[in-house]
């Protein structure tokens, strides 16, 4: 008979799974069975620190709504979500490096004509963004779609805001690369900005002293058939959270020197109503299949 102790349970766990159809859903659940157990038996669990750690997933789950999903919150504090995005880039090839798509993604964007000011209602200081996609060898690749997505002067994103439901999307949109592979828009400095802290999550980044901040960045979703999806950010040097990015989603190759301008004409010729900011940055994708990802969870979540 076994014995259901703190040695043989956890086979007995593990076995339990072996009739699973799926044979990567039998792997996942025994290999799941053993960290867990694992971690019980290294850390001597009390059953008051279990029970609370049962509470914490409770109020996780009961914070999520259609705008938020505090589980993405947490494996990106936890720095899960970069661990399975590295994982599943390993080799990049000299391809631009990926980052976490974010809850703030909330699909297919709106395609905007190039030189746009997609934050043309929102307060900041301006800034062009000029930028082109190649393939591995540098040569560019014409009618991609991109999409950008980024947060306002006060850190929050547009679908962040009760506006969101009846004024639409501000500061994302869609753009479709030229013959050149290039593409440009018109937008706002963003800056650097915290995690919700309104909730288990963010209580218990104060609790262990973290800092829930993240330093600028504008999302970039390049969707290229033949390609690889890129998903990534391109952050703006000198912030001073670069180096303690909450979420762990910065990469060196994924800063841009953002040139402070005082042209009175911008790139794409159109005059400017005073001094600027120019972000330049060409993305480089390798060959592959598929489809970005959907956004994870619901529509849309409190994070980046």
């Amino acid at each position: 008979m076994t014995q259901f102790n703190d040695t043989e349970l956890t086979d007995a766990v593990i076995r339990s799974f072996d009739q699973t159809p799926s044979p990567r859903a039998k792997f996942l659940l025994q290999e799941l069975v053993k960290s867990l157990h694992d971690y019980v038996r290294k850390t001597d669990l009390t059953f008051e620190e279990w029970d609370y750690a049962i509470d914490f997933l409770t109020r996780t789950g009961q914070k999520c709504t259609d705008i938020r999903q505090e589980f993405i919150l947490l494996s990106d504090v936890l720095g899960v979500s970069m661990l399975v995005d590295a994982v599943n880039h390993r080799d990049r090839d000299s391809a631009t490096e990926t980052t976490v798509l974010g809850p703030f993604y909330v699909g297919e964007h709106k395609v905007t004509p190039h030189g746009t000011d997609i934050s043309a209602s929102l307060p900041g200081e301006r800034m062009f963004v000029q930028s082109r996609v190649t393939d591995l060898n540098g040569k560019p690749l014409a009618h991609v779609p991109v999409d950008v997505w980024h947060a306002d002067d006060d850190g929050f994103y547009d679908s962040q805001k009760a506006s969101y439901a009846t004024e639409g999307p501000s500061s994302r949109a869609r753009f479709i690369t030229d013959a050149d592979g290039r593409f440009y828009f018109r937008t706002i400095l963003p800056c650097s900005y915290p995690i919700p802290t309104d909730g288990p999550v963010g209580q218990m980044i104060t609790q262990t002293n973290r800092h829930p901040m993240r330093p600028a960045h504008v999302h970039f979703l390049v969707n290229a058939k033949g390609y690889e999806p890129l998903i990534t950010h391109v952050f703006i040097d000198g912030d001073k959270y670069i180096d303690s990015d909450v979420v762990f989603g910065v990469k060196d190759e994924l800063i841009a020197k953002v040139e402070k301008r005082s042209d009175p004409a911008m790139p794409d010729g159109k005059t400017a109503d005073g001094p600027w900011h120019l972000m330049t940055y060409e993305f480089h994708v390798k060959p592959g299949s598929g489809m970005a990802p959907a956004p994870l969870g619901t529509k849309v979540a409190e994070d980046a």
